[in-house]
């Protein structure tokens, strides 16, 4: 009987340490997801000054990545999306916008961010709110989290 209690003990205490990196590295896999759409966000905002250089180094380059953005519709695949951020750039929008709120589930290689965007845009001098729900989907390529999708709520504004 001591022997079954003894094993028992150590099979618990083996699984208990088992279960203590995997829960570490979710949590480091949330975390840098948070990062990433940090980063989406600071190049977000360099956008609304005409540059997309930024946003173009943070997303994925590969075929199944989909932008469906406050514009409306949507772009599938890098050659498609690559495009829709130059036109957005040539807008020069100007304001700023950031994540609030922000909901992550992550694994080692994919995660999902839920939140919102809320900030302004200045359009022909004027500001114009922008308060809209947000999807991103990133996954690690190389080692990087990459934007893989992007789906927001549309803005009237944009829509013209």
């Amino acid at each position: 009987m001591r022997n079954r209690v003894t094993v028992a003990l150590l099979v618990l205490v083996a699984v208990s340490f088992m279960s203590m990196p995997h829960a570490r590295a979710a949590e480091d896999d949330v975390q840098g997801a948070r990062a990433a759409v940090g980063k989406f966000h600071e190049a977000l905002n360099v956008l609304f000054t005409g540059d997309a250089g930024p946003i173009k180094a943070v997303w994925s380059h590969a075929d199944d990545a989909t932008y469906m953005g406050p514009v409306g519709g949507m772009q599938v695949g890098w050659a498609e999306i690559e495009p829709h951020w130059d036109m957005q750039a040539a807008k020069n929008l100007g304001g700023k916008v950031d994540a609030t709120d922000m909901h992550v589930v992550a694994s080692p290689s994919l995660a999902v961010a839920h939140y919102y965007e809320k900030g302004e845009n200045v359009i022909d001098g004027k500001p114009q709110p922008v308060s809209i729900r947000t999807t991103t989907t990133l996954r690690k390529e190389n080692g990087t989290w990459k934007v893989i999708g992007h789906h927001t709520d549309t803005l009237a504004y944009l829509q013209k």
